[in-house]
């Protein structure tokens, strides 16, 4: 073999084993990527907003941590970041809702242990009234255990629309309706909603949740707080909803009104048909003409005429 061959030789193994490097050290890198992401998080949990929920943490051996430390966080796996926050703490006895300092302000009074459930391990938490700044990644930590154990949950608050009118400020009151023009064949109504901030979606709906087309909302802002109407004509009999809609408050609140449209009575028939009937209604009324003449001419109906009593006598 000549030295440029193997010169030649060397070169290639050498851009092989650099590629395989690369190729171990991405594995690896990917690995932990997914550790991380899929690993620790073990729980995901869905509630509805407003809703209790529990945070499911238990130590593996199952032994008895009434007198241990234990230790809940949001974000709990972003130690070090400003969006850790204190959720629960427990420590033989003593936590935050029997005085213990240092509990986030968003949890003070809405997180509560089990303390039936410590001598079997359970370190699990519930949260009263959820909100939607309640979603998160939440870590439940046994510092002083060996080795050491996390259990982590992912708690997903799902949006709950609903009236909160006097609850947040800013909130809309219920729209207004009322009916600008009407014929036998149409109503065109109008839906006012006034005061609302942050500026609120308005729509139309039947009374079966359909949302309706209806003409371009009219809004108007001032200092903040929004003024929107919204018109529609509709052309059948139904009960129909102004919906209006804030979702950064989760708010949503309606009016409804009964419409009713006149319909002809005979609006799905044709001529032809409607011929048919008359010649059916005439030849009903002939054929009882008929029988009623039989009747008289074989002396099974006898007609008689009253003249009334003024009828003057000719038999002097």
């Amino acid at each position: 073999m000549s030295a440029k061959q193997s010169y030649r030789m060397f070169g290639c193994l050498f851009v092989v084993l650099k590629f395989l490097s690369v190729c171990v050290w991405l594995l690896t890198l990917s690995g932990a990527t997914f550790a991380h992401e899929n690993g620790p998080v073990v729980n995901k949990v869905f509630v509805k907003q407003g809703s209790d929920v529990v945070l499911p943490c238990s130590i593996n051996t199952k032994e008895d941590i009434s007198g241990k430390l234990f230790d809940w966080r949001k974000n709990g796996q972003k130690e070090g970041q400003k969006e850790v926050k204190e959720v629960f703490l427990y420590d033989a006895g003593s936590h935050y809702n029997n005085g213990r300092p240092g509990q986030d302000e968003q949890f003070k009074g809405r997180v509560s242990h089990f303390q039936d459930q410590l001598e079997n391990g359970n370190a699990s938490v519930k949260i009263r009234n959820t909100k939607m700044a309640d979603s998160g990644i939440y870590s439940c930590d046994f510092p002083d255990h060996e080795p050491r154990q996390t259990v982590y949950n992912e708690l997903v608050v799902e949006c709950t629309m609903k009236d909160r009118s006097g609850e947040i400020i800013g909130t809309c009151q219920e729209p207004y309706i009322r009916t600008l023009d009407e014929t036998k064949d149409w109503s065109l109504l109008q839906c006012e909603v006034r005061g609302a901030s942050p500026e609120p979606t308005v729509e139309w709906q039947d009374s079966a949740g359909n949302i309706l087309p209806a003409e371009r909302p009219q809004v108007l802002e001032s200092g903040g707080s929004y003024d929107v109407t919204l018109n529609i004509t509709v052309t059948k009999t139904d009960q129909y909803r102004c919906v209006a809609t804030q979702e950064e408050l989760s708010h949503q609140i309606y009016a409804k009104t009964f419409v009713f449209i006149s319909e002809k009575l005979c609006e799905y028939c044709s001529t032809k048909e409607a011929a048919g009937w008359l010649g059916g209604g005439f030849i009903l009324g002939a054929g009882f003409a008929a029988v009623l003449a039989l009747l008289i001419a074989t002396k099974h109906i006898t007609v008689n005429y009253n003249a009334g009593p003024c009828r003057q006598r000719d038999d002097y």
